[in-house]
């Protein structure tokens, strides 16, 4: 089995200033459509789901690629190829 690559310090904190950003744009995005739009007054379509949803699979993502990374056990083999 492949051993797990730990994640660097800059990884890390690169992931925790994406969900920061996350958190406050999305703050910001539900807000002026709470109260920009109208929408604690009348019925307005909830645009900002799709931003949200997409949005939140690249964090996701993000996620994955900074904490579930694992080193490809074929990699010395393709170095060792191309090398020639």
């Amino acid at each position: 089995m492949p051993n797990r690559i730990a994640p660097t310090s800059k990884a890390k904190s690169t992931f925790v200033l994406h969900f920061v950003v996350f958190l406050i744009a999305n703050a910001a995005l539900w807000a002026y459509w709470y109260y920009g739009q109208g929408a604690n007054e009348k019925w307005v379509y909830p645009w900002g789901i799709w931003i949200t949803a997409a949005w939140a699979l690249s964090l996701i993502g993000h996620w994955a690629a900074v904490y579930t990374n694992y080193e490809d056990a074929g990699n010395e083999d393709y170095i060792r190829q191309t090398q020639k």
